[in-house]
């Protein structure tokens, strides 16, 4: 009989399953995902940066691969040999293929044109104001008004133009000479404030009528008469406060282009036009300051009295000293 204090022996036995939840195969089928994710993502990349002939050509390909590959080799869609050469063709603009080495300077030219545009209207609307200001400047001065029918206001192409110009019994400068009237003086005095008004440079032209000194263009002409008034209107819109710099340009135009091309001899011929330049045209201003005497020729205007408006001067003169006794004439 056993004994009853020996105590039985249990043995456990562990069964060890290989694999199960903590196996690698799920590592594979992780891996596997992985690189078809790759595949797609890569796919869609190659897709994405293929142009449209091209995707044409391996839509072909797989429909009629023999067609494609006797008509266009390797090439895609809108090939034209079996050879092809090196590199990108950006010569193709057709069927939305753009030149890609065009577009950054077609961006800057469009970019160069709104600028430009946008100037052109900031500029466009701000003389219209100051013309709406000289005129009102010239109704409510009694001095200005007085003369009313001598001040010429209108827009042109080069900007905001004032003209002063002559009447048979009221001239504006002493006889054959560049003394201005008192009443002149105090025209231009009044419209110096004003026109200092603006950012915009101005421009001075004297004009003469078409009567010539005895001594014709050799000595002291028309030329040199209407250098001199254009700057002695010049000194005086100085002395009224505009600023010295604003001042772009003095010139002479003598008769060369006249107010009332009917009548040469027309006082109004003999006149100084005061021009409000348009930031284009004083850029041009700028960029032809280089060059000697060089000519745009001028461009006509219809202003409303049978006269014209010069872009740019045909010529032009220095202020020179005018001689002691002028030849008797009436300009």
């Amino acid at each position: 009989m056993a004994d009853a204090t020996q105590r039985p022996i249990v043995i456990k036995r562990v069964k060890k399953h290989a694999g199960g939840a903590h196996g690698g195969a799920w590592k594979i089928a992780y891996a596997d995902f992985v690189t078809a994710m790759m595949a797609f993502f890569l796919l869609m990349w190659l897709l994405g940066s293929v142009t449209r002939g091209d995707l044409q050509g391996i839509s072909d390909y797989f429909r009629t691969p023999l067609k494609v590959a006797f008509s266009g080799g390797t090439g895609a869609g809108d090939s034209t040999s079996i050879i092809r050469a090196g590199g990108r063709d950006l010569t193709r603009a057709d069927d939305q293929q753009l030149r890609r080495g065009e577009m950054p300077s077609r961006k800057q030219a469009l970019n160069a044109a709104a600028a430009r545009a946008e100037v052109a209207r900031e500029d466009g609307q701000r003389l219209k104001a100051l013309k709406q200001k000289v005129e009102q400047v010239i109704d409510l001065n009694p001095l200005l008004h007085q003369y009313r029918n001598q001040l010429l206001v209108d827009i042109t192409s080069e900007g905001l133009r004032i003209q002063i110009v002559d009447e048979l019994a009221r001239p504006m400068f002493d006889l054959g000479s560049a003394q201005l009237k008192p009443y002149a003086r105090e025209i231009l005095l009044a419209l110096s404030p004003t026109l200092n008004g603006v950012p915009n440079a101005v421009s001075l032209t004297g004009h003469t009528d078409a009567k010539p000194y005895a001594s014709g263009e050799r000595g002291y002409s028309n030329w040199e008469l209407s250098a001199d008034r254009a700057n002695a209107s010049r000194k005086v819109l100085v002395a009224g406060g505009i600023d010295e710099g604003k001042l772009k340009r003095v010139v002479g135009m003598a008769s060369a282009v006249l107010f009332d091309g009917n009548d040469p001899l027309n006082p109004v011929n003999r006149r100084i036009a005061i021009i409000v330049l348009t930031r284009q045209a004083e850029e041009a201003l700028n960029k032809d300051s280089g060059a000697t005497n060089k000519d745009s020729g001028p461009t006509n205007k219809d202003n409303g009295a049978g006269g014209s408006e010069v872009r740019a001067p045909a010529a032009a003169v220095t202020a020179s000293t005018a001689p002691e006794n002028p030849d008797v004439r009436n300009r």
